[in-house]
C-alpha cells in the first residue's frame, strides 16, 4: 500500500510547487516562481516512471495528475506572465489571453486521459512543456513587450488543443534501483534552481522553445506534403489518357 503511493507523492510535490509558484509571483519573485515550475516539471517527468517502475499505476494517479498539472503548469504560468507583462495593456485584453492559457491546458489534459494516443507522441503539445515556456519566457520582459507576449500566449495555447504530433520522452523507463535516488536529484535540482533562479530558468527556456518548435515543424512538413500530393493527385485525375 505505502509503496503504491510514492508516485502520488511525487504528484502532490508537483502541485505544492505549483502553489508555490502562484503567491511567489503575487509576492512579485518572479525568477523563483519560474524556478518552482521547473522544478514540478522534473517531479511531473518522475511520477509516471516511478509508478511504472513499481506497477503502481492507477486511476487515481492518473486523475490528480491533471488536477496538479492543471495548476503547476496552466494557472501558475499564466498568473506569472499576467502580473509581470500584462499590466499595461487594457484589463479585458489581458484577462482574456490569461484565461485562455489554462484552459486550453484543461481541455489538452482532458483529451489525453480520454483518447488513445499514439503510441511514442504526444497529440498537441504537453501542458508541463507549454507551461515551461511561458514561465520562463515571461523572464524576458525587459527585452519582449507585452503584444509578442500575447502571440506567444496564444501560440501555445493553440498548440496544446492542436493535433501536432510531438515525441513521447515519458515512456523512458526507471530502474526499480533508481527510485531511492529519486529524492537526491530533486533536492540537487531545487538547491542550485534556488541559487541560481534566472541563470536556470533562462537555460531551461531553450530546450523548451526548441521542443515546441520542433513539432510545429513536424507539422508544417506534414501538412506541405499533404498538399503535395493533393495536387499530384488533382492532376492524374485531368491528365489526358493515351
Amino acid at each position: 500500500m505505502i509503496t503504491k503511493s510514492i508516485p502520488n507523492l511525487f504528484t502532490l510535490g508537483n502541485m505544492t510547487l505549483g502553489i508555490l509558484a502562484i503567491m511567489l509571483a503575487l509576492e512579485g519573485r518572479f525568477s523563483l516562481a519560474a524556478i518552482m515550475v521547473i522544478v514540478a516539471m522534473l517531479l511531473d517527468g518522475l511520477d509516471g516512471r516511478v509508478a511504472r517502475a513499481l506497477n503502481a499505476q492507477s486511476e487515481f494517479g492518473k486523475e490528480l495528475d491533471s488536477l496538479s498539472d492543471l495548476i503547476s503548469f496552466g494557472i501558475a504560468p499564466a498568473l506569472i506572465m499576467y502580473i509581470i507583462s500584462f499590466h499595461s495593456i487594457p484589463h479585458g485584453l489581458a484577462w482574456t489571453v490569461t484565461a485562455i492559457f489554462p484552459i486550453c491546458g484543461a481541455l489538452r489534459l482532458a483529451r489525453f486521459n480520454v483518447q488513445k494516443g499514439i503510441p511514442g507522441f504526444f497529440i498537441g503539445l504537453p501542458i508541463p512543456a507549454a507551461g515551461g515556456v511561458l514561465a520562463t519566457l515571461s523572464l524576458f520582459n525587459k527585452e519582449i513587450t507585452a503584444p509578442y507576449f500575447i502571440i506567444a500566449m496564444l501560440l501555445l495555447s493553440y498548440l496544446m488543443v492542436s493535433t501536432v504530433r510531438y515525441p513521447n520522452f515519458k515512456k523512458v523507463g526507471l530502474p526499480k534501483k533508481a527510485i531511492a535516488y529519486t529524492p537526491i536529484v530533486v533536492i540537487f535540482a531545487v538547491v542550485i534552481a534556488v541559487i541560481f533562479p534566472t541563470q536556470t530558468s533562462k537555460l531551461i527556456f531553450v530546450p523548451l522553445v526548441l521542443y515546441a518548435a520542433y513539432g510545429l515543424k513536424q507539422n508544417i512538413e506534414r501538412l506541405l506534403r499533404r498538399k503535395g500530393q493533393d495536387k499530384e493527385n488533382v492532376e492524374k485525375m485531368f491528365r489526358p489518357k493515351r
